[in-house]
């Protein structure tokens, strides 16, 4: 025997994710990669004394999880003892919002900002059936009058702050927001504390940026996390110059400098894919192309451990802050609109095409952050027409979120192989919330998984983390049932998927996106040996219990980054 097996498993389920969906009972891994896959008797031979055999009595053998939209230096940043945690069921009302920051000035030296994250309208007791009930300074100024306090929203598109912060920063009644952002204002006319979109930058940019040392503590927190999790890969979505001003840098371009330096010292223990941000939240055009050109790729990483793919665009908002672009209007009025510069729609229309043409013709991949229904459609008919301005193979572009795509974009995004990069978990914590403002049926209908699939569209799964926990068996669960966090109501029954259709948008489709659907993403010899263990059968498990399946092992490139089952 020339090669014996490294790590051989033995009497479990080994679903490959193969085209067939095939399922085995033994897998052998050799230097990284995956040598045999079948029954015992085609991996026996395998076994040396130098082997480690793994009895999985009964475990479930996955491919290893690919979270296809996760920001991990933001996710790292954004818990404890970096930020207040504020996500339900942490917080669950503006009082307990107080609380938290209460505790934090008590303990905080002077001059130093306290942030949080997490919060969501949605789960605050107040705010609850009352879409017009928004969080303010005056909520925040009793706990903290001294200190200045900044709390990113759950979605990273509305940011609060108290009274404080606004003098140090010097928003008040006269400040313009930039384009594509508001500063929420009372029927004074002064600031209420909450500004959505990119007049977030107002505030972020005041801020003192990471350290060097506090990005590389964030990103150590969030790989430790998602190796307990099963996450061998997963995607950064949007590093660069116009990450600089959110959440104090972690989407800059330094963390990209920390995510190298982690993988040369071997700490990167997952692979990871990036797309860069040349522009940020209300981007020009002309901002963007220069942004762009001042981007450069190294290239001195091993593209199979860190790769950059392409370029994010952000080209609307989010559905709770009505700054999604609709065709019909939100409850009580407004439409939203795109999210870069330009005075009307059409200007704005132009600048978005300008972005994604310019970058097409880069060379680059698109990956478009766009949620309603009327940006997916103009998203969708840009990509088509740079393709057809200027023919490449295999681009791989792709909307971000899509959370109302619409029977066009599919039959747009699958005619020319472009895919689309779902959510959820975001499903699963907003459903409910997302009825009082655009109605029970359209809210039912958001993130249409069933349709897309159908429609051939290839389909990824991310949590968007921090915007919600990269816990990709509750993504699975809600794909398979469509249910809801606050209330476990069912929403959009008919856009349901199977299994065997959820579990591929986590592996072999996301692997897709990376351009590496060839060397990862399913269980097939000559792939390289990234793995996840569930301790029980995921096959024929309620998908309630599927959320409280443990992930006992977790390989990246055939070593071990998480382990607690017995052999």
């Amino acid at each position: 025997m020339d090669a014996y097996a490294d790590l051989v498993f033995l009497g479990g389920r080994v679903v490959t994710v193969d085209a067939e969906f095939s399922v085995a009972s033994a897998l052998a891994v050799t230097g990284g990669i995956i040598s045999a896959v079948g029954e015992r008797d085609d991996v026996a031979p395998l076994v040396g004394p130098g082997s480690r055999v793994i009895d999985l009595r009964g475990a479930t053998l996955l491919p290893g999880i690919n979270d296809s939209h996760l920001h991990g230096c933001a996710f790292g940043m954004a818990t404890p003892p970096l930020s207040l945690d504020l996500g339900h069921p942490a917080v669950s009302s503006l009082a307990d919002v107080a609380e938290a920051v209460r505790e934090a000035a008590g303990r905080v030296p002077d001059g130093q900002w306290i942030t949080g994250h997490g919060w969501d309208t949605g789960y605050l007791d107040e705010c609850l059936g009352d879409a017009s009930k928004l969080p303010s300074r005056s909520d925040l100024d009793a706990a903290s009058p001294d200190r200045p306090v900044v709390l990113y929203s759950f979605s990273g598109h509305a940011t609060w702050v108290n009274s404080k912060a606004l003098e140090l920063i010097g928003i008040d009644r006269h400040t313009v927001a930039p384009p594509g952002g508001a500063i929420v204002v009372d029927e004074t006319g002064e600031p209420t504390g909450l500004l959505h979109e990119g007049a977030q930058a107002l505030v972020q940019n005041a801020l003192p940026p990471l350290s060097r040392q506090e990005r590389t503590d964030a990103i150590r927190s969030a790989l430790a996390k998602l190796a307990r999790l099963g996450v061998t890969s997963y995607t950064e979505p949007g590093l660069g110059p116009g990450g600089d001003g959110i959440m104090r840098g972690a989407l800059g371009t330094e963390t990209l400098d920390v995510y190298r330096r982690l993988l040369a010292d071997g700490e990167l223990t997952a692979r990871l894919g990036v797309l860069l941000l040349p522009g940020g939240m209300a981007s020009t055009a002309d901002e963007f192309a220069r942004g762009l050109t001042a981007l450069t790729d190294s290239g001195d990483a091993d593209p199979r451990r860190l790769a950059i793919h392409g370029v994010k665009i952000f080209a609307d908002g989010v559905v709770p802050n009505r700054t999604a672009w609709m065709h019909e209007p939100y409850v009580g009025g407004g439409c939203g609109s795109l999210c870069v510069g330009g005075e009307t729609d059409a200007q704005r229309v132009a600048e978005i095409e300008a972005m994604i043409r310019h970058a097409h013709a880069a060379g680059y991949q698109l990956g478009v952050h766009v949620t309603g229904d009327r940006g997916i459609d103009t998203v969708a008919d840009a990509f088509a027409a740079a393709m057809t301005e200027h023919p490449r193979p295999d681009a791989r572009h792709y909307v971000i979120h899509g959370d109302f795509l619409t029977a066009h974009s599919m039959k747009v995004l699958a005619a020319h192989g472009f895919g689309v990069n779902m959510n959820p978990t975001i499903k699963w914590t907003v459903a409910d919330m997302e009825e009082a403002f655009v109605g029970a049926g359209r809210a039912a209908y958001a993130w249409p998984y069933r349709d897309a699939i159908d429609a051939g569209v290839r389909v990824a799964s991310g949590s968007d983390a921090p915007v919600t926990y990269p816990d990709w068996r509750q993504g699975v669960a809600t794909m398979v049932l469509r249910e809801s966090k606050a209330a476990g109501r069912v929403s959009g029954p008919e856009q349901r998927i199977g299994l065997a259709e959820a579990l591929r948008t986590y592996t072999i489709d996301a692997a897709w996106q990376d351009f590496a659907d060839d060397w990862k993403g399913s269980l097939e010899p000559g792939k390289v040996a990234d793995l996840c263990v569930l301790d029980g059968n995921l096959l024929t498990a309620d998908p309630h219990d599927i959320p409280e399946m443990p992930v006992v092992l977790t390989v990246v490139d055939g070593q071990v980054v998480h382990d607690t089952l017995r052999d």
